[in-house]
């Protein structure tokens, strides 16, 4: 009998997505797999909105970015009574597997419905980049372009009025798109959950910069260093001399195409998920790690720490 399939994507939508929906489909309908759509996350799922797909389902959508399958938040999921619900729909639809396409969230309800008897297979699909398991999450590279789009054309009216420009992205808890997107755009000054700078310290900077002639200044910062960035830049207006703005990027980062790494990582990731499916496996996630495809129980890989990009905090300091 061929093994049912399920696939669902969860928690906050991004670009290439929909590619690793389609690399689970075809890669599960060659392996001799029934293929199944879940609609809006784990609520979806509870809810048995799930629909019976084909190859065709998937035609077209490797370009598109968000998610076909929509996305939804389930903090109840964690409510083992709940996660039954799902259990129930599942074998109601006589679905074995799944493969969950998210974040951390979304790996550990992967992980507690494996342990209720059904396999489940996490897929890194967060701009965050903040899944220590892989060194890249698919929407990552493509967020990332876009910071460094908007910033280029911030940049242009930063030094047209010599001003001081506060970029803040998006990243939760995670500082690699103010990293990367910083070092890409060659900025005055990072300031990351890992390198944080003190108010001092960035008063002075300035206060430095604007006496050596320093005609304007632009800096990145990763959301929820401040609770409002607008009172940093406020401070910044009144004692260094340089006029101030914030600009908050917001979703603008989540959409978009897909970039070509995040389809190919997408589809790579994606296939692989199948192969543990086909073992019998479950409760893994899947990654890329020096460029190969690897996997991790779920429960070790959100233990693991998060310092996979530690090694480029060297570069702020040393292109300056």
């Amino acid at each position: 009998m061929a093994k049912k399939v399920g696939v669902l994507t969860s928690g906050g939508d991004a670009p290439g997505m929909n590619a690793a929906i389609r690399a689970v489909v075809r890669a599960g309908l060659r392996n001799g797999c029934e293929m199944y759509f879940v609609y809006e996350g784990y609520k979806g799922l509870i809810e048995g909105n799930i629909e019976k797909v084909d190859r065709s389902s998937v035609s077209e959508i490797i370009s598109h970015g968000g998610t076909i399958l929509k996305s939804a938040r389930l903090p109840g999921f964690k409510d083992e009574a709940v996660r039954k619900k799902a259990v129930e729909q599942l074998k109601k639809h006589k679905i074995d597997a799944l493969v969950c396409i998210g974040g951390d969230g979304t790996y550990m309800g992967a992980k507690k419905l494996t342990e209720m008897g059904i396999n489940c297979i996490g897929v890194p699909g967060t701009i965050d980049n903040d899944i220590a398991s892989t060194d890249y999450t698919i929407g990552f590279d493509t967020c990332l372009n876009t910071i460094v789009e908007c910033t280029d054309k911030i940049r242009d009216t930063t030094e047209s009025h010599s001003r001081c420009s506060i970029i803040e992205v998006m990243g939760r808890h995670c500082g690699d798109l103010a990293l990367f997107s910083g070092i890409a755009e060659g900025v005055d000054m990072i300031i990351t959950p890992d390198h944080p700078i003190s108010d001092e310290d960035i008063i002075e900077n300035l206060k430095e910069w604007k006496k050596a002639g320093k005609q304007h200044i632009m800096i990145i910062i990763s959301e929820n260093i401040y609770p409002d960035t607008r009172v940093l830049s406020e401070r910044i207006q009144k004692e260094t001399g340089y006029e101030s703005r914030v600009e908050v990027l917001g979703r603008i980062q989540r959409g978009g195409s897909p970039s070509a790494q995040d389809r190919v990582l997408a589809a790579r990731l994606g296939a692989h998920a199948i192969d543990l499916i086909m073992e019998g496996k479950g409760g893994l996630c899947v990654g890329l790690v020096n460029n190969k495809v690897v996997h991790y129980d779920i429960y070790e890989a959100l233990h693991l720490p998060r310092d996979k990009h530690m090694n480029l905090l060297r570069l702020i300091d040393l292109l300056k």
